[in-house]
């Protein structure tokens, strides 16, 4: 079995995020950078299912600047066998991300492919779904569970009303939620060891895939900051609050 498993570049989220002067993205400056969590998490699963198995090709991708090799290291470091990294030096919209990954995975053939629900940074959260659609293959969305048999897969995932089972055959995509696993931290052998795995980069011009954007980011703003709260002195003076001025009630 190959189970394919993307990994993004994100900022720390204990980072303090600030924005650019020209309002169009963030200051790069003195960040933090991670693998995105949602990925950690479905890299974690894909090892799960590899040691369960008795043996599988965990391959991650990622798309970015070379610095990516960072996260793919990391991901190497906790057990995945080789990586490959699309070299862009623009960020790309989802959809030309699932454009990007179509075409790698037109290539690799792998039997599943496992992404976190969404990336912590855009929380555009619609990669997993545009790359089903594109390639033709049932998906499984916001997984808390995944279990395979044989050629094909049982995933639990949450809904508003409880739990959801789905069925799917392979090859399919899934997209890990919060609730799958707990990703394991890369031990010292295994830092060793990712680095003499491979690493293969490919140009994002060698790919022929039409990435231009369809979106332009206009502005990014901070939110707002929360103004202090208030004490009433009674509930019959909370109610009137709520009533007159917060107008909830």
């Amino acid at each position: 079995m190959k189970i394919l498993v993307t990994v993004k570049r994100v900022p720390d989220p204990e980072t303090v995020i600030k924005i650019a002067p020209d309002g169009a993205g963030i200051v790069t400056d003195n960040v933090k950078w991670v693998v995105n969590p949602f990925d950690e998490i479905a890299i974690e699963e894909a090892l799960r299912i590899k040691e369960k198995a008795g043996g599988a090709d965990v391959v991650l991708i990622s798309i970015g600047l070379k610095t990516a090799q960072e996260q793919l290291r990391t991901g190497l470091a906790m057990g995945a066998d080789r990586a490959i990294l699309v070299v862009s030096e623009q960020a790309l919209e989802p959809l030309a991300v699932a454009r990007v990954l179509a075409k790698v995975i037109d290539g690799e053939k792998p039997d599943l492919v496992i992404m976190g629900k969404q990336a912590i940074d855009d929380d555009s959260n619609c990669a997993g779904q545009m790359l089903a659609e594109l390639l033709g293959w049932p998906q499984a969305t916001f997984a808390s569970k995944v279990e395979l048999d044989g050629k094909s897969a049982k995933v639990t995932r949450e809904v508003d009303g409880g739990l959801e089972v789905l069925g799917v055959p392979l090859p399919a995509i899934v997209t890990a939620d919060l609730r799958l696993n707990e990703p394991r931290y890369a031990s010292l052998p295994g830092i060793m060891k990712a680095r003499k795995k491979e690493l293969k980069e490919i140009p994002l011009a060698d790919l022929g895939v039409d990435t231009a954007p369809k979106a332009k980011v206009v502005k990014l703003e901070t939110p707002p900051k929360r103004s202090a709260g208030r004490k009433v002195g009674s509930v019959q003076e909370l109610v009137q609050v709520l009533h007159n001025e917060a107008k909830v009630i």
